[in-house]
């Protein structure tokens, strides 16, 4: 079978890693790249870099990685999938959630495969976590806390921080308790001088009940991405930077202190970080868009978890303007 010819929308600085790993996965070949601005990485190689969408389809590509400005997601993934084009497009699925359910629905209609780039998915420390909470090991989930901050990265210029590192958050936590959004409330603050948010502190509430909680800045100059799931036998946190599992077991053991063992909580157990094979994430998400391509597995985030998530952004801005709880509806 041939390989899968992809084409690369957007050379910047998620461009330069696309081009990087499609060029390393088996399968797929890169035959066409395209960015108006140019190729300031230099990823081309022998490839021309073409100024528009329309030359890169008619390149003839089965499929396309799409790492331009959130605002040019739309048109941009249109123009693919009226060419019948297998998409990724670079999370946020799009600047709004109305955008995101034109594009949604293009690649629906068309029974074409698109994905969102919601890369922390496949970071190896989350897979681990999913798999041993699908398991029970933690037995009932109580809350899913996240912790994503760090110095503000040039790279960011037409969304916030809701938008641009919320919606990691968002979509993991989802995903992790394999349960929808059901309200959030959040406040936000502009420190630094741009248009757009660069802090936010989120609550909320899954349909499953478990609660939620994100800090959300670019504002800090530690960098920061952490998971914490709590639940009935103990806490996992989730270092994405590291790609460390960790379990914090609750404790076993009586205690003979009257007046502590009166109460009723948890106590401190045993601390098990766990061996983890970590392969790159970004390599990861390709292979599950590949596959999902070839019909042989359906791993991706598909556009419309991807536009959930959206939707589920924009509810926390909307709260943060307004002051009030947001509900958010199927």
């Amino acid at each position: 079978m041939a390989n899968l010819r992809i084409g690369l929308i957007g050379l910047g600085m998620m461009g330069r890693h696309h081009a990087r790993v499609i060029r390393e996965l088996d399968g797929v070949d890169l035959v066409a790249i395209a960015d108006p601005q140019g190729d300031p990485h230099g990823v081309g190689g022998s490839l021309a870099v073409l100024p528009t969408v329309t030359e890169l389809i008619a390149a003839g590509i089965d499929a396309a990685v799409v790492a331009v400005p959130t605002g040019y997601h739309e048109a941009v993934a249109l123009e693919l999938a009226d060419a019948g084009v297998h998409t990724l497009v670079e999370k946020p699925i799009a600047s709004t959630g109305d955008a995101g359910e034109r594009i949604a629905a293009a690649f629906e209609q068309r029974g074409l495969v698109g994905a969102v780039g919601h890369i922390e998915r496949f970071n190896p420390a989350l897979q681990d976590l999913r798999r041993r909470l699908a398991a029970g090991e933690l037995g009932d989930i109580y809350q899913i806390a996240t912790r994503r901050q760090g110095p503000f990265p040039a790279r960011i210029a037409d969304v916030g921080v809701v938008k641009d590192l919320g919606t990691h958050d968002i979509d993991l936590t989802a995903w992790l308790a394999q349960s929808p959004y059901r309200s959030v409330s959040a406040h936000t603050t502009t420190r630094s001088g741009r248009p757009h948010e660069d802090m936010v502190s989120a609550i909320g509430q899954l349909a499953n009940g478990i609660i939620t909680n994100h800090v959300v800045n670019w504002l800090s100059p530690l960098k920061e991405r952490v998971t914490v799931v709590t639940g009935e036998r103990g806490s996992f946190v989730a270092d994405t930077l590291s790609a460390d599992l960790t379990f914090f077991a609750n404790g076993t053991i009586n205690t003979e202190w009257e007046s502590v063992a009166a109460f009723r909580g948890v106590t401190e157990g045993s601390m098990t970080r766990f061996a983890l094979t970590k392969r790159e994430p970004l390599r990861s998400e390709h292979e599950a868009f590949r596959d999902a391509i070839l019909g042989i597995s359906q791993n991706i985030v598909t556009m419309r978890e991807g536009l959930a998530t959206l939707r589920v952004a924009e509810a926390v801005v909307e709260s943060a303007i307004t002051g009030e709880t947001r509900l958010l509806t199927d």
